[in-house]
């Protein structure tokens, strides 16, 4: 029961519009992006008490940790695992003690996070909200990350 609504993926006609629609509604009711980034950013102003912090993106920042906890929960199946997240239950599989495991995940959090804020945004503010608000830099910003990925898919495939 609990599968029908929580499919595995939804339908690219479903979620497509349902995010531009998000997008074009979080704007014209806040005049503000909607992305990752900016909520964590937010979050960390907020816990630290400085003044101007957006404090509902702290909300957003932490329903996005919790809604996926609870999907989880919900499916019947229980958890879900995709490709590329094996190092996380059995670090042995790929010769990785759990420390090792655990360290290169937080190198690549922390190698990702300065991207991220050195890009000025993650790659969901940059290639949804930045590229609607017709932003050059964001345009340049998500040409880049996909076509590192696609490059990096290519060579990944070819190992």
């Amino acid at each position: 029961m609990i599968s029908a609504v929580l499919p595995d993926r939804l339908p690219w006609y479903l979620a497509g519009p349902a995010l531009g629609l998000l997008v074009v509604g979080f704007f014209m009711f806040t005049n503000q992006p909607l992305g990752a980034t900016g909520a964590y950013v937010e979050t960390a102003k907020a816990v630290r008490r400085i003044p101007g912090a957006v404090t509902w993106r702290a909300f957003y920042f932490v329903g996005i940790a919790l809604g996926g906890f609870i999907a989880v929960l919900l499916k019947e199946d229980g958890f879900v695992r995709r490709k590329g997240y094996d190092v996380l239950l059995d670090p042995t599989d790929m010769n990785l003690s759990l420390p090792v495991a655990a360290a290169v995940i937080f190198i690549g959090a922390v190698v990702m996070g300065y991207g991220a804020r050195m890009a000025g945004g993650c790659t969901s503010g940059h290639g949804i909200c930045g590229t609607a608000q017709r932003s050059p830099a964001s345009w340049v910003a998500t040409i880049s990350f996909m076509s590192a990925a696609v490059i990096t898919t290519f060579f990944v495939n070819q190992i």
